[in-house]
């Protein structure tokens, strides 16, 4: 891991930020840095010029994922602030337990930095704490992209992997032999997130989209013990009550989501855009939960778009 306030280059083997340059030949560089917030010390990476995106990763994530986020649905355009939540890597789960909670605390980031607005793109378990804070920070939201979000209460039952993925991080060696035969065998260890044979081997076998979702998959193995604390505290807040004000939120908002999503229903994407006052959908027939590699190109398009559209 890099040095707190030290450049972040390459975090994982793909993860060069230096390649958000927002012009060619620019020495523009990325930094890891810890914010210092009333409640304490938040992991934060930042990178790039325009205006300024927040990134919310999901479970068994960090900032490093909220990198991989903005490589796969963003143009680099934009100022990109990305985050660890509570319990996840640099950032300890006292900060902040609950979506209103950590609302807060994003705002308080966002106000250290001295950024005014943000849009605000998140990724599954990160939806709750987009919501909240579109509703109690609404000053500071320009905009707000959810991406196979959590909107409301999850009843699913919790995939076999996260039961492996907790017993691999208490047995040394485990979780580093699970990388290696990921890497080894890329096609066959997508099985269980594309179930389709055909997008499965097109997505994998893609030059921009493969590696990145190579890179997705590793990179949960990587300090995965870092990694738990959040995960379990987002299944507890993900399976509690949501009985929020949506339909006050008047923020510009594009909702992306497969329809065949078996982590995070699609009739939640579908119920969030009727009770938002300004949003639309964008629904991928037959995506499932990784349709941001799956389809990569169709959600980079869309979100390009949906952000220039927004004026300030």
């Amino acid at each position: 891991m890099p040095a707190c306030g030290g450049e972040v280059r390459d975090v994982y083997y793909l993860f060069d930020m230096s390649s958000f340059r927002t012009e060619p030949g620019s020495t523009e560089k990325s930094h890891l840095e810890r914010v210092m917030t009333s409640r304490g010390s938040v992991e934060a990476a930042e990178w790039g010029k325009g205006p300024v995106v927040l990134l919310l990763h999901g479970a068994i994530g960090g900032y490093d994922q909220g990198v991989l986020l903005a490589r796969t649905v963003c143009h680099p355009r934009f100022h990109f602030l990305s985050v660890s939540r509570p319990g996840y890597l640099g950032t300890a789960l006292s900060l902040g337990r609950t979506a209103p909670e950590q609302a807060d605390l994003c705002a308080e980031v966002l106000k250290d930095k001295g950024i005014e607005r943000a849009a605000v793109i998140a990724i599954s378990g990160g939806g709750p704490i987009a919501l909240q804070f579109a509703l109690r920070h609404a000053e500071r939201c320009r905009a707000l992209v959810m991406i196979s979000a959590c909107s409301q209460r999850l009843d699913v039952p919790l995939p076999l992997q996260w039961y492996v993925m907790k017993v691999a991080a208490r047995i040394p060696g485990v979780a580093a032999g699970m990388r290696r035969r990921i890497e080894r065998d890329p096609e066959n260890s997508a099985k269980r997130s594309i179930r389709d044979e055909g997008v499965r081997l097109r997505t994998v076998r893609d030059p921009e989209a493969g590696p990145l979702f190579l890179a997705l998959r590793t990179s949960v193995l990587d300090r995965l013990t870092e990694r738990l604390p959040g995960t379990e505290n987002d299944i507890r807040q993900t399976r509690a009550e949501m009985s929020w004000p949506l339909e006050s939120i008047a923020t510009p908002t594009l909702v992306v989501h497969g329809t065949a999503d078996a982590v995070v229903p699609f009739t939640q994407a579908q119920s969030l855009t009727r009770r938002l006052r300004n949003a639309e959908l964008l629904a991928i027939e037959g995506g499932e939960h990784v349709s941001i590699f799956t389809h990569r190109q169709e959600v980079q398009r869309r979100i390009g778009q949906f952000l220039d559209s927004i004026a300030d």
